[in-house]
């Protein structure tokens, strides 16, 4: 007996000193305009601190974060911590009407929130308009003091954050396509670090260098911060470990390119095991729509290794420079996504209490009648749209759904998102022109404390179909298959991994294919699943869970704080 009392005692002080370990981060975030000079132009960009891209933040597992937003910027704003699970908290998810209302100009909010379970690579963003075009950054989560990595600690680590740059203002980009009802123009440039790199105009002097030591294995934390393109990665006669992806651990696969849909990360050690020189790293567009314009340039930075020769004075050598699968290699995309598994096995919910089948893809809308020509520059006169199972999601306006359902406000949405399509087709054939036009509502559908939820989600080929990232906010989730078609349950299912499947939070849906995901609602809240190609969640490409309070406190949402913004 005295035995056991001694162990129980021993438990309770180590649990005390984990929790003695844990930290509580305070940042201020100041959103101002400033000016950035990128692609021989100077624009006024919204930044954070004045940094583009904003600060990295660095915590452990069991870290809480307090982040003081305040609001110079002359937009409505809200920051999203993308990946983060918000456990309980979902006040502090971000996305704006969803969770809260966005801070005004001259306004303020703290975001204050609890990293639990999660290591690896996460990030940070604006969750409104286009705002996060410019407002991003890297939110690494090391583990918990006195422990390790899963893989031999590498000598250094590196954030490598892919974004897009518009010689222009990026909300003045979606307005207009707001307005005359076209596709958005696509951006000028990659980024690496917030620099087009080598191949662009007025750059080569910024561009991003990474430095290495020969012998050495780094980790790189790559990040597609990017607004509406899957990015392939790679660096020049270098492979990738690839160990870990939005923040899990994955069971350690090489490489010699990345596929990252924007939203999605990916960490990779790198050995610099080349003759020393300088190798381009570089990034361009996965492009998988069929004839729709994008931007068809590529981003370079450059691994530097310490002991490169210099070259004569007068000389110039340039980098090796890597080849980068075609614009529209699926097979390329398809082997690397369906690589990842778990590091170990894990405990996918077997027995399931909801089967959801979602349909994800664009539509057209028929010019509303009355409407002048200027308003409908889509295709033969029409005004694009998307929509998930035929319902084209519209964020309210005057209160955030969180809000409505928090304090019973009635006419704000309903709950009768559509388990199924309300129409069953061909997905990915030739889609009758009477399914093009979704309706436009604020459906949600709920779930109780507790449920085991599996989604298929499934793209379609209505206007032209393409490879979806979507992301399910306050979840991580297991993807349990993936593949081409049509989803078949008699036969598809026998392709499910149920022992080792990744854990993800946000799945890159295949060009004319579907995805199975998994997982249980123990995070009560409202939560938003959207495209994360921003034109999409624009067009309505989103849908909505409210996940109802479980039984004791500690399965219930938390109260609003104080300063939660008001519309």
């Amino acid at each position: 007996m005295s035995s056991l009392l001694f162990h129980a005692i021993l438990l309770l002080f180590a649990n005390a000193a984990s929790l003695a370990k844990a930290k509580i981060h305070y940042h201020d975030f100041v959103i101002q305009a400033t000016p950035v000079k990128r692609l021989c132009n100077t624009h006024s960009t919204i930044t954070v601190n004045g940094q583009f891209p904003g600060p990295t933040l660095d915590v452990n597992n069991g870290d809480t974060l307090v982040v003081k937003v305040v609001n110079r910027a002359q937009y409505n704003l809200t920051i999203h911590w993308h990946g983060v699970r918000q456990m309980r908290t979902a006040w502090a998810d971000g996305p704006e009407f969803i969770t809260q209302c966005p801070i005004k100009p001259g306004g303020s909010y703290t975001y204050r929130f609890t990293i639990q379970g999660q290591e690896g690579t996460l990030w940070w963003h604006a969750h409104s308009s286009w705002l996060r075009a410019t407002v991003y950054g890297a939110l690494v989560i090391h583990p918990k003091e006195g422990t390790s990595y899963p893989f031999p600690k590498p000598k250094r680590e590196t954030p490598i954050l892919l974004g897009e740059w518009w010689d222009a203002n990026p909300i003045d980009v979606i307005r207009q396509a707001t307005r005359t009802g076209a596709a958005p123009n696509v951006s000028n440039a990659y980024t690496i670090n917030g620099q087009p790199g080598d191949l662009y105009k007025c750059s080569s002097q910024d561009t991003t260098i990474v430095h290495v030591d020969s012998g050495e294995t780094n980790l790189l934390r790559v990040i597609n911060a990017g607004l509406n393109q899957q990015l392939f990665f790679t660096v020049a006669n270098h492979k990738f470990t690839v160990v870990g992806a939005d923040a899990s651990y994955a069971k350690p696969f090489t490489t010699s390119v990345l596929m990252l849909g924007p939203g999605q990360t990916t960490d990779v050690l790198i050995t610099a095991n080349q003759p020393p020189a300088r190798y381009y790293m570089a990034a361009r567009a996965y492009a998988s729509a069929q004839g729709v314009p994008f931007d068809n340039t590529t981003t370079t930075a450059i691994l530097e290794y310490k002991a490169a020769p210099c070259p004569a004075k007068g000389v110039k050598i340039n980098p090796t420079f890597p080849s980068l699968p075609a614009f529209n290699d699926t097979a390329t995309a398809t082997a690397f996504t369906s690589s990842f598994r778990s590091a170990r096995k894990v405990e996918v919910p077997t027995e399931t209490d909801e089967n959801l089948f979602f349909t994800v893809g664009l539509g057209l809308n028929n010019c509303p009648a009355g409407a002048s020509s200027s308003s409908c520059q889509g295709p033969n006169g029409t005004r694009f749209t998307a929509s998930m199972n035929n319902v084209s999601f519209v964020l309210p306006s005057n209160f955030s759904l969180l809000q409505a359902h928090q304090q019973g406000i009635p006419g704000v949405f309903s709950t009768d998102f559509p388990s199924v399509p309300p129409v069953k087709f061909d997905y990915t054939g030739n889609v009758s022109r009477s399914l093009w036009q979704p309706i436009s509502a604020t459906k949600l559908y709920k779930l109780k404390y507790g449920a085991r939820v599996q989604i298929v989600l499934q793209g379609t080929s209505i206007f032209t179909a393409e490879n979806h990232p979507i992301h399910l906010h306050g979840y991580d989730f297991y993807i349990l298959a993936e593949g081409f078609g049509n989803f078949n349950p008699q036969t598809d299912t026998s392709k499910f991994n149920l022992v080792d499947p990744p854990l993800r939070n946000t799945a890159s849906v295949p060009v004319n294919g579907w995805s199975v995901i998994r997982f249980v609602a123990d995070n009560p809240g409202v939560w938003i699943m959207h495209c994360h190609l921003d034109v999409h969640i624009t067009w309505g490409l989103a849908m909505a869970f409210l996940v109802e309070n479980g039984v004791t406190e500690l399965e219930a949402l938390e109260e609003p704080p104080v300063d939660l913004p008001v519309c």
